[in-house]
């Protein structure tokens, strides 16, 4: 009984304590929350304008569950949600954070937390929402986390996340959505993902991961949402993939390696609203299923290879807002149905093979806000109406097409449009003025049309129309034919205008010193138009400006020394123009100048030393200048120049050995100067040197042996110089020839360069020798054979007699020395077969040398009248001279019976072979590089030595072409030398008909007038593909006088080359036939005095050739 009454008294005590016991208990565990609480506040750095813990927030004075973002359960006041999202937190999460063991929610989204994310947050088993995203969390993604058993939505997403995707992650399996996007995670998706069987959401895009993409993933049924984007994923998509993902919303595969056909995966997608398959390596058609996918909002097939055409279901899509299929193999028209899309906010189709016109009825959508169809061959009109409406048109695209007819006017009225671009088509007409109505037009693109200003006085232009678009930021008006001058008021352009390209444009007048006041100016391009007067100084002013691009004009002055202001310019291009005087001293200031072409000018002066101080210089061409003095010892070491050109100035002096030390250096031309003294050992060191031009110098000395080692060097020129010694021959000399060499007398080596042998001092009485059998020897035994015939002359006076096999004296060519037998067995006796063509006096042959060589031999009809004058003349003349653009003699060979001469064999024929072959075509890059060609040789004839040579005869069928279509002036048969300071001679020997000067027929005077006419004759031959003595020339009518009455000269330009050039811009193309036609037209002038001289000529051509490959370099 006793025991009884103890133990009722015991369950009483009990009874009566409990609260207690559980409220210490309690109270410990709140005490547990507060104190995590503390210690995560205790790794945010609060800043001044914090607000989340400022006014009595997270202080121990008020209750835990009140502060700013925490959430507590109702009954035991524990800590289930924590939410300090977009509060703008830095600092760490503490791993106290593990002690809030009653957590549900945790939400740090948008904050600039940082350093790692603790393991400890594995302990957080009661934890269903983790969202981290968008800080700057660091290092890999806990394993541990796997313990947070019922998780269900897991966002890391917008952090610098980096290792691999923890296995770990597949045993979650409450997970519903899992967040990864925009981290820098690698590696593959481990298999065990395919464990979350009840996974949403699975966004692993901006990622570097790769391999294969687990294709078990598509099975998983509740699976809305799927984005890959941007990672390194191949593999092919599942056929019937909503079979297995009926509940698919958006498969976002964009940016990844995934192949194969797009043919029946998407049938059963009813409910996809977003598809987006762009820039993959998918092939084949788009199907024609697309079009059954009603609730498609988003299609992206961009940047594939896909093929066929659009299928015209596209536009059952009556939800579709955005449409691409840009970058692809897709073929045909633009479906006319599209008008029905009438939710359609974006339509990309550029960068296709499709054709026709431009659906009118696509204006009509009104919802449209950018239409690009850029880079396609869409032909046709714009449409003209002014009904057509696009309100909320921002974007329009239609360069790189085929487009003609007129800007519409009604453009103006699409107020909400900020980017245009017309570019590369065939536009013609007015620019409109109204255009200054687009208050919003940040970009402008008009270049490479056939646009026209509006004749009228220029305060009406559109070009100051433009300046009240005052959000204007790029305008680009390039190859067209505005044929106006800049007005003073461009300085009233918007203030946001960053570039600025008018070139080739036929641009005149002065360059308005207003220019100066677009302060935000990064790129101006006027090159290639004709302007005139100076460089206005306030372009000094514009301190933003990175490229000025002022060459092919006329401009004249001096450069001023205000643009050694603009700091951040990078490229600067004043050539062919005709600026005068030094380079400015201060260049050296435009620290950042990468590209620096000044050639073609008559600068004088010296180099300044401060140029070399720019360190981040890739491209220098001071080239055809005046240049003088010398080059600095003491200039600095240019460790990125690539290119460097001094070529054809007056620089005298050593070349400097710290050029060796520009070890980028792939091109160095320092040729047509008055350098001396040795080529620098220091070259060797130039291991990335491609191209050598040192030719036309006084340079002495032996070539460095150290050039052998340069494994890239391809092209060599030393010619014309005072070298002496022996030429190496391994390395990249292996591969160069005699042209590489010439003009340098002393130089020995292999006999493949066109040098003697070198002797080596051990063989003195060998060579004494060889003088005495070579010369002593030889000479009595002519005094003896002398002797006798004197004597026998004596006793028989009346005998006339030869001695058969005697060679009579002709002029000597130093060159190898071949036999009439090699000649006869390497033309198969001068069988017919090998003969290549028949000539003023004689045959020439093609033939093969016993070392392999192939050569032409010409061989002369010594029963023709003038045959001996002529091998003696061509002897003569292709004995003195010698260049690139000539025929290059290799030998000899003559007796009393044979006459002929060894030349270099010209694989391609000749220029008339190519001109009126039915096989053959040549297009306008060929066509103006082989009278660049001419040009040159010409040059050469006339100005390279010290006697001018006139060849009299210059026509097509003397024009001959290598292996590389390079062409060689040949046949000098009728060449003339003219005397020492004499301009002129009276000759009775006649060129051909068609290209002969009309003073040679007249007066029978001939000058280097002549070759010039017969060049201006050649020049618009080869643009019209019509001779000179064509049947339709006949009495007073002849090709100059033809093409000078035409009003459109174009019409004389030959159809084959219109049909090759099919396709480039028309203007740009037109600009340069009609150059080469002014050109042909002023050097066939009736008069000579009215004929440029060669180096104008020169200098015209090459021009031509400039503009021609500029706008090839742009895509024209």
């Amino acid at each position: 009984m006793l025991m009884e009454r103890s133990c009722i008294f015991l369950l009483l005590v009990f009874l009566l304590m409990q609260p207690c016991i559980l409220q210490l208990s309690q109270s410990s565990n709140n005490f547990t929350d507060q104190s995590a609480l503390i210690a995560f506040k205790s790794q945010i750095a609060i800043g001044p304008n914090n607000t989340v813990f400022a006014g009595g927030n997270w202080s121990t004075t008020t209750n835990f569950c009140e502060w700013f973002g925490v959430s507590c359960s109702r009954r035991r006041q524990r800590v289930t949600a924590l939410n300090l999202s977009y509060v703008g937190l830095h600092g760490t999460i503490s791993p106290h954070i593990a002690n809030l063991s009653f957590l549900v929610s945790l939400d740090l989204k948008n904050n600039s937390f940082s350093g790692f994310l603790p393991h400890e947050i594995s302990h957080l088993h009661r934890l269903r929402k983790l969202h981290l995203s968008n800080n700057l969390l660091e290092g890999s993604i806990p394993p541990t986390i796997n313990n947070c058993q019922k998780l269900e939505y897991l966002y890391l997403d917008n952090n610098t996340f980096s290792g691999g995707i923890p296995k770990e992650l597949g045993m979650l399996p409450k997970l519903r959505g899992l967040h990864l996007w925009r981290n820098n995670l690698s590696g593959t998706i481990p298999l065990s993902l395919s464990n979350m069987s009840s996974l949403e959401i699975l966004t692993l895009g901006v990622n570097s991961l790769t391999g294969p993409f687990p294709l078990v993933i598509f099975n998983f049924s509740f699976l809305t949402t799927l984005g890959l984007t941007q990672n390194h994923f191949s593999g092919t998509l599942p056929m019937n993939l909503c079979t297995q993902c009926p509940n698919l919303l958006g498969l976002y595969i964009s940016d990844n390696e995934f192949s194969g056909k797009l043919t029946s995966q998407f049938n059963n997608c009813t409910e996809l609203s977003v598809l987006s398959l762009s820039y993959n390596k998918f092939d084949g058609s788009i199907p024609k299923g697309f079009g059954s996918l009603e609730k498609l909002e988003i299609l992206y097939l961009g940047g594939n290879n896909l093929t066929g055409n659009i299928p015209p279901t596209i536009s059952n899509l009556s939800m579709l807002q955005m449409f691409g299929i840009e970058v692809n193999n897709v073929k045909g028209g633009i479906p006319s149905d599209l008008w029905r899309l009438q939710n359609l906010k974006s339509l990309k189709f550029a960068l296709n093979d499709l054709t026709g016109t431009i659906p009118q009825n696509i204006f009509n959508i009104t919802s449209l806000q950018l239409l690009s169809l850029a880079g396609n061959s869409l032909s046709g009109n714009l449409p003209l109406d002014t009904w057509i409406s696009c309100p909320y048109l921002e974007i329009l695209e239609l360069d790189i097409n085929k487009i003609s007819g007129h800007i519409p006017s009604y453009l103006s009225n699409i107020s909400s449009l900020f980017s245009v671009d017309f570019s590369k088509n065939f536009l013609s007409g007015h620019i409109p003025r109204n255009l200054g109505n687009l208050k919003n037009l940040q970009w402008l693109g008009l270049s490479d049309n056939q646009l026209t200003a509006e004749p009228g006085h220029q305060d009406h232009s559109f070009l100051l129309s433009l300046t009240n678009c005052r959000f204007l930021e790029e305008l680009y008006l390039s190859v067209n034919s505005l044929n106006i001058t800049i007005p003073e008021a461009i300085g009233n352009f918007s203030l946001s205008l960053k570039a600025f390209s008018a070139n080739e444009n036929q641009i005149k007048g002065k360059i308005p010193m207003g220019i100066g006041s677009l302060k935000n100016l990064y790129s101006l391009d006027l090159s290639g138009n004709s302007l005139t007067g100076n460089i206005p100084s306030t372009l000094g002013g514009l301190e933003r400006l990175q490229r000025l691009f002022l060459d092919r004009n006329l401009i004249e002055g001096s450069i001023p020394k205000q643009l050694c202001q603009l700091k951040n310019l990078g490229e600067l291009s004043l050539s062919i123009n005709s600026l005068s005087r030094s380079i400015p001293n201060c260049i050296g200031n435009l620290s950042l100048l990468q590209k620096f072409n000044m050639s073609y000018n008559a600068l004088t002066s010296s180099i300044p030393l401060n140029l070399w101080s720019l360190q981040n210089l890739l491209f220098l061409d001071l080239s055809s200048n005046f240049l003088s003095g010398s080059l600095f010892p003491s200039m600095t070491k240019l460790r990125t120049i690539v290119v460097m050109d001094l070529s054809c100035n007056q620089i005298t002096g050593n070349i400097p050995s710290i050029i060796g030390a520009f070890e980028s250096l792939s091109y160095l031309n320092m040729s047509k100067n008055s350098f001396q003294g040795n080529i620098p050992q220091s070259f060797g060191q130039l291991r990335g040197m491609d191209q050598l031009d040192l030719s036309n110098n006084n340079l002495s000395g032996a070539i460095p042996k150290s050039l052998e080692t340069l494994p890239y060097l391809k092209y060599l020129n030393l010619s014309f110089n005072k070298l002496s010694g022996e030429i190496p021959s391994t390395g990249p000399f292996a591969n160069f020839t005699t042209e590489s060499f010439l003009g340098n007398e002393a130089l020995c080596g292999n006999p493949i360069f066109g040098v003697p042998p070198c002797t080596s001092p051990t063989s003195l009485g060998s060579r004494v020798k060889k003088v005495l059998l070579k010369y002593i020897v030889p000479a009595i035994a002519s005094i003896i054979i002398f002797a006798a015939l004197v004597i026998m002359r004596r006793r028989h006076p009346h005998c006339n007699m030869q001695i058969p096999g005697l060679p009579i004296t002709l002029p000597t060519v130093d060159h190898r020395m071949i036999s009439y037998q090699e000649l006869s067995r390497g033309t198969n006796n001068f069988c017919e077969s090998n003969l290549l063509g028949t000539g003023g006096f004689g045959c020439v042959y093609k033939g093969i040398l016993s070392d392999g060589t192939i050569i032409a031999v010409k061989v002369l009809n010594l029963q023709l009248e003038g045959a001996f004058k002529s091998f003696d003349t061509e002897c003569k003349v292709l004995r003195a001279i010698r260049h690139r653009n000539l025929v290059k003699v290799i030998s000899t060979c003559s007796n009393l019976e044979f006459r002929a001469l060894v030349l270099q064999y010209m694989s391609n024929g000749s220029l008339e072979k190519w001109l009126y072959s039915h096989n053959n075509c040549l297009n306008l890059v060929q066509r103006v590089s082989i009278m660049v060609d001419v040009a040159l040789a010409l040059e050469y004839l006339h100005n390279g030595q010290s006697e001018s040579v006139v060849h009299c005869d210059l026509k097509p069928s003397n024009i001959l072409l290598d292996e590389d279509m390079v062409a060689h002036v040949s046949d000098f048969g009728i060449a003339k030398i003219l005397a020492l300071n004499k301009d002129a001679t009276q000759t009775k020997t006649l060129g051909t008909v068609g290209y002969i000067a009309p003073e040679y027929g007249s007066e029978g005077r001939v000058s280097t007038k002549g070759d010039i006419y017969s060049y201006g004759i050649i020049l618009l031959e080869i643009i019209t593909r019509k001779k000179p003595i064509n049947e339709m020339f006949v009495g007073e009518l002849a090709m100059r006088q033809w093409i000078a009455s035409l009003p459109d000269r174009m019409e004389v330009v030959d159809d084959g080359l219109i049909m090759i050039e099919d396709g480039r811009d028309v203007t740009s193309m037109q600009t340069v036939l009609l150059s080469i036609l002014e050109l042909g037209l002023r050097c066939s002038e009736e008069s000579p005095d009215e004929r440029p001289n060669i180096k104008d000529v020169v200098t015209k051509v090459n021009k031509i050739k400039l503009a021609l490959h500029g706008n090839i370099s742009r895509g024209v």
